[in-house]
């Protein structure tokens, strides 16, 4: 599903429209059997020339969904449902973000049912690792909103209450949470302990084929090795699990001028301090500590703001 997903929503970037769907069956099945779909205010974009119908637009795009559907939202194509969340929130401007996705949340409190299928689809978008449209500000504002419904207990808060705190931490332009981490001498650092103009912070596991292809990425990359001349670029590896000997063992493997430790008492863990669900995890840092990337794996992000923060 998450591989469909990703592909789906890279056709949508792709393409600038809205993607052609069709009905499981599409041959025989009546009107009556249909799949139910989305009218968009306007099919091509390309229509759109002036602010005001731009403004329109956006005021109008959930009009054609029924929010009082209930336990009948599963009669929508999930995919073109899908297609119209990604799409809305990468032409949304961002300055209206907060104020148009809690007004969509709360328009789809309407019922238990459509709530829980626009936090899936928020969720599986905004927040999946490999969404082309992952977008963590954007979540946290949906969960917020989401949060402030009615309709969850207490046992229901529990998930969308753990993605918040996550999404929460590290946030773009704030210090990155400090840490104590062990190197392979026994001795121990703190991540703001150590200096550097930009530093690249990445969790990596032993065994990780993604973070394998990362690590070679990076030392082969002619930008990062060239800024290394005229900028103290550091990179630390951290092992953030409990298999110590493994992680000794990958040590031979790993460059020589970067600075690998581990987590030897699991508090990044059990102090949810970063979000670990997906492995490896990236992040960029200023001088100050404070974060410019936040949990990436796209290496060409990273030079390119490198790049860009090096020629000003």
């Amino acid at each position: 599903m998450r591989c469909l997903l990703s592909l789906l929503l890279l056709l949508i970037v792709a393409c600038g429209g809205q993607p052609t769907t069709t009905t499981p069956s599409e041959d025989h099945a009546s009107e009556e059997e249909a799949l139910r779909r989305m009218k968009r205010p306007v099919e091509d974009l390309s229509q759109i020339t002036t602010q005001e119908q731009y403004d329109d637009y956006i005021k109008r795009y959930w009009d054609d969904f029924d929010f009082s559907i209930g336990e009948d939202v599963d009669l929508y194509d999930e995919s073109d449902l899908y297609a119209a969340f990604a799409n809305y929130v990468m032409v949304i401007p961002p300055k209206s973000a907060d104020s148009l996705l809690r007004s969509l949340m709360h328009r789809a409190s309407s019922s238990r049912e459509v709530l829980d299928f626009f936090m899936e689809m928020a969720r599986d978008i905004l927040y999946d690792p490999n969404a082309p449209t992952r977008n963590d500000e954007y979540y946290g504002m949906v969960l917020e909103a989401a949060l402030e419904s009615e309709l969850l207990d207490e046992y229901d808060r529990i998930a969308p209450e753990s993605d918040l705190h996550y999404v929460r931490q590290n946030r773009r332009g704030e210090p990155a949470n400090d840490f104590t981490f062990s190197l392979p001498d026994g001795s121990q650092r703190r991540l703001h302990s150590i200096k550097a103009d930009y530093t690249i912070l990445m969790f990596n596991n032993p065994g990780c084929e993604m973070c394998r292809m990362i690590i070679d990425h990076i030392e082969q990359s002619e930008v990062i090795n060239n800024l290394r001349k005229s900028h103290d670029i550091k990179i630390i590896a951290i092992y953030p699990d409990e298999d110590i000997e493994a992680w000794r063992e990958y040590l031979s493997t790993m460059p020589k001028w970067w600075i690998c430790g581990h987590d030897a008492e699991q508090r990044i863990t059990t102090e949810r301090s970063y979000d670990l669900k997906a492995i490896p995890s990236l992040y960029l840092l200023d001088s100050d500590k404070r974060v410019l990337i936040r949990d990436g794996v796209d290496v060409s992000l990273f030079e390119a703001a490198l790049i860009n923060l090096t020629t000003k």
